[in-house]
């Protein structure tokens, strides 16, 4: 804190948001590509970090509600990417019953 009362951003605190930003911007990526191993991979890396996160009280402080918005948006993306890859996911395992079920009937008709 200076001697006006406003607080330093450290460092330390602006490399964890931004290692955690970047985190979460590769899940996304990850998640449109649907590497599914490589985004769960990410996701306890970036789970180690917002713990850190939450223990500093990082973003809790008014000096960093701008990556707090970012952050926040970058979560919601993330959150639609892999919305729609379990709807793409579940598009495909309904094909595939359908499938075994054609093939039920034709085996049965031989």
């Amino acid at each position: 804190m200076n001697a006006n009362g406003v607080r330093h951003i450290s460092k330390k605190d602006e490399n964890l948001l931004n290692d955690l930003q970047t985190l979460l911007e590769k899940q996304i990526e990850m998640a449109h590509k649907g590497n599914i191993k490589g985004l769960e991979s990410l996701g306890k890396q970036a789970n180690s970090l917002v713990e850190k996160c939450v223990q500093s009280g990082i973003l809790d402080r008014a000096d960093f509600e701008n990556q707090r918005v970012n952050l926040k948006k970058l979560y919601e993306q993330l959150s639609m990417a892999l919305s729609a890859q379990r709807a793409e996911a579940s598009e495909q395992l309904s094909r595939i019953r359908k499938g075994r079920r054609t093939l039920h009937v034709y085996r049965g008709g031989i």
